[in-house]
C-alpha cells in the first residue's frame, strides 16, 4: 500500500492539538494577532526537472519539520500534506499559511503540491465532508500560490468498477473546478485507473483545472505500460510520484531510464516527487540514495 493510502494523522486527536498549539505559539510569539500578507512561494523553474519528496516519505505528514530534513538531504521541495482537524482543514488560518511559506523560505525549498491523503478514509464519491474539504484546498493553495492538489482514491476512495462512485466523483469535480480554474489550481487526480479511464473523467468534468497526478510505481503495479500512458496522458500530467515498491531506485521494478525517456518524448519539465515506500537503509539514507539515483537519471549531463 502506498504511503498515502494510509491513514495521516489527524489533528482532531488531543495529543495533536497541543503539538499544533505548541507549534504555533512558538512561531507567532511576538507577532500581531491580525492575519499578515502571505507571502508568494517560490515560482517552479520550467526549464528543468526538480526533485521533491513527500512529507509522509519522512513520517512528517503535515509538520514543518519535513522542511528540514529535505534541505539536509539536498532536495528543492516539498509535497505538503493537508491535514484535517474536524471538519476544517489545518491550513486555513493565514498567520499559518504564513508560517508554512517562512519555514519552507528559510530552507531553501518550494512547496511543489499539496496532497489530501485524507480522502483514501472520506471518500469524495460518498462523503460531503470531503468536497467541503477539498473547496477548503483550492482556498489554501491559491493563498500560498501552490498550484496543485493530489487527490487520491485509494483505500475507501477506490474507484475501479465503481460507476456510480466515479459519476458521483465527476459531479463533485464539476462543481470545484470553476472556482479551481478561476483561482488557478489544478485538481491533480491520482488513483488505481487506467490512462484511459483517467481521460474520460477530464473529459467528463471538461475543465482545464482537472489534471492527473502520475505514480509510475502504481501504474506499473497495476500491469499499465508505464511508457504508453505518459505518451498517452502527455500535458494531462501535472506532476509525478517518482516511486518504487519493490526496492531501493535502480535495484527494484520501477524502470526510471524508461520513464525518463517518456516524460521527454512529452516534454515534462516540472516536478518528480519521491515517494520512498521501501526504505531498508533507514528514511534519510535510502531517500539520499534514491536522490542520487535519480539525479543520474533525469540529470545525467
Amino acid at each position: 500500500m502506498s504511503p498515502i493510502e494510509k491513514t495521516i494523522p489527524t489533528p482532531g486527536c488531543h495529543r495533536w492539538k497541543r503539538v499544533a498549539l505548541g507549534m504555533f505559539l512558538s512561531v507567532f510569539a511576538g507577532l500581531t494577532a491580525r492575519p499578515a500578507p502571505v507571502p508568494a512561494a517560490p515560482q517552479d523553474k520550467k526549464a528543468e526537472i526538480r526533485l521533491g519528496v513527500c512529507d509522509w516519505t519522512l513520517g512528517q505528514a503535515g509538520h514543518p519539520d519535513a522542511f528540514k530534513v529535505a534541505k539536509k538531504l539536498g532536495l528543492e521541495g516539498l509535497q505538503v500534506s493537508l491535514v484535517p482537524a474536524g471538519d476544517s482543514l489545518y491550513l486555513v488560518p493565514l498567520d499559518l499559511q504564513k508560517s508554512y511559506l517562512l519555514w519552507a523560505a528559510g530552507n531553501g525549498l518550494a512547496i511543489c503540491s499539496f496532497a489530501l491523503g485524507e480522502l483514501n478514509n472520506v471518500p469524495l464519491k460518498s462523503d460531503p465532508l470531503a468536497e467541503k474539504w477539498l473547496d477548503q484546498a483550492i482556498d489554501i493553495a491559491s493563498s500560498m500560490q501552490v498550484r496543485r492538489i493530489l487527490v487520491p482514491f485509494f483505500g475507501k476512495g477506490d474507484l475501479r468498477k465503481d460507476p456510480r462512485g466515479t459519476a458521483a466523483v465527476v459531479a463533485c469535480l464539476k462543481r470545484l473546478a470553476p472556482k479551481a480554474e478561476k483561482q488557478r489550481v489544478i485538481l491533480a487526480l491520482e488513483s488505481w485507473l487506467s490512462a484511459e479511464e483517467h481521460v474520460k473523467i477530464i473529459e467528463a468534468v471538461g475543465s482545464k483545472a482537472v489534471r492527473v497526478y502520475y505514480d509510475v510505481a502504481n501504474a506499473r503495479e497495476q500491469g499499465y505500460d508505464v511508457g504508453r500512458e505518459i505518451r498517452f496522458l502527455g500535458s494531462r500530467i501535472c506532476e509525478v510520484h517518482a516511486k518504487d515498491t519493490k526496492d531501493l531506485y535502480g535495484k527494484g521494478s520501477t524502470d526510471f531510464v524508461a520513464v525518463k525517456k517518456a516524460l521527454d518524448d512529452i516534454g515534462y519539465r516540472g516536478w518528480l516527487v519521491i515517494e520512498g515506500t521501501k526504505l531498508p537503509l533507514g528514511v534519510e539514507e535510502s531517500i539520499a540514495y534514491d536522490l542520487k539515483y535519480l539525479n543520474s537519471v533525469f540529470r545525467a549531463q
